[in-house]
């Protein structure tokens, strides 16, 4: 009788277990919509820096103007033992995302 009443508890236990496991998913994460605009800032910061390593990059943030909107980047470079950044704007019309100017301005803050 006890073994029926342990293999009863263990069936009890066993069968109140939750069956559904939940599973993870792994998604990709989102492109962020600058991203080509600061591939580009790196792009044209290498070329007029080619001597010196990117060791940090931010974008700052987009601003609209009439037709036009202006992607702002700080990229931060270290060339030899001298850091310095160096501001990029990329300005481009909107709707047909075709670049009008790209300046680039260094800062040592």
């Amino acid at each position: 009788m006890r073994k029926i009443i342990i293999a009863l508890g263990v069936f009890t236990t066993v069968n109140s277990a939750p069956t559904h496991i939940p599973t993870v998913e792994h998604s990709q994460p989102e492109i962020p919509a600058y991203a080509k605009w600061g591939k580009l800032a790196i792009k044209e910061t290498q070329s007029k820096y080619p001597n010196a390593n990117i060791v940090d990059y931010l974008h700052e943030g987009s601003e609209s103007i009439k037709d036009s909107t202006i992607e702002k980047f700080k990229l931060w470079l270290k060339d030899g033992d001298n850091e310095f950044g160096v501001f990029v704007r990329i300005e481009y019309t909107t709707a047909t995302e075709k670049v009008v100017t790209i300046k680039l301005e260094e800062t040592s803050r």
